[in-house]
């Protein structure tokens, strides 16, 4: 004769298989959450990368200045200077020269009229010319505007501005200093990684930090970005902030 199971028996036993099924599934859902913390575990390291270069171009900036009583024998002495100018240009092989737009300013003197006032009174006019020269050879500007001073002999009032030292290839070594910054990233990642027992799993973000050109052996740095002028011989600093995921 067949025996039911008691209804406190029934209800037990019921139970017993809805706690096991919700371990179970309790267990399964915290496995799944550990796994999507520990993919979320990250590390952000900031990697750099250096690379000295040497000026490829150079702009040399001068002008010279001329007065007199009048505005056509200011112009006639400036293109007289002008063409001493040129002469010394040409006779170094400089061909690629600009010329600006000449500045005309009256020449005034303080003296005192009828009445014994003292009042600006037009003597003459200054005109100034403005020279720009382009050149990929260092260091034949160099020498250019070192030279340049014997034009003083010859009666003209040359004045130089300085040069400019340009790396006009530094678009280009951005770009492969950035991958060399973040292989540095990396490996700073990996060391910090393994200090804690954890490996690098995959790069998530990497992001370009500022690029600084600075004269060569120069640590200087700006949030703006240094663009060196004033040296032949510089360094490019790029840095890269990156992210990677742990396993």
């Amino acid at each position: 004769m067949e025996t039911t199971p008691s209804r406190p028996h029934l209800f037990g036993l019921l139970a017993g298989l809805f706690l096991a099924a919700g371990l179970a599934a309790a267990s399964f859902i915290l496995a799944n959450a550990w796994t999507r913390i520990a993919e979320s575990q990250v590390i952000n390291v900031t990697g750099s990368a250096r690379q000295d270069v040497r000026s490829d171009l150079a702009l040399w900036r001068c002008q010279f200045s001329v007065e007199a009583p009048t505005l056509l024998a200011a112009n006639e002495k400036l293109q007289a200077d002008l063409a001493k100018v040129e002469a010394f240009l040409r006779s170094r092989s400089v061909t690629d020269y600009s010329l600006a737009p000449v500045q005309i300013r009256e020449a005034t003197a303080r003296v005192k009229n009828d009445d014994g006032e003292t009042v600006p009174q037009r003597v003459g006019y200054h005109l100034v010319q403005a020279v720009g020269v382009k050149s990929a050879d260092i260091d034949r500007m160099l020498r250019l505007s070192r030279e340049s001073g014997q034009l003083l002999g010859e009666g003209v009032a040359l004045v130089s501005g300085g040069i400019d030292f340009l790396y006009t290839k530094a678009g280009e070594a951005k770009v492969t200093m950035m991958s060399e910054a973040t292989k540095d990233a990396r490996a700073r990642a990996e060391q910090i990684a393994a200090q804690g027992g954890r490996r690098i799993k995959e790069l998530r973000t990497a992001r370009m930090g500022v690029v600084q050109i600075n004269p060569i052996y120069s640590g200087a740095t700006s949030w703006e970005g240094n663009n060196d002028t004033s040296s032949v011989d510089k360094t490019i600093t790029a840095t890269v902030t990156a992210t990677f995921s742990l396993r």
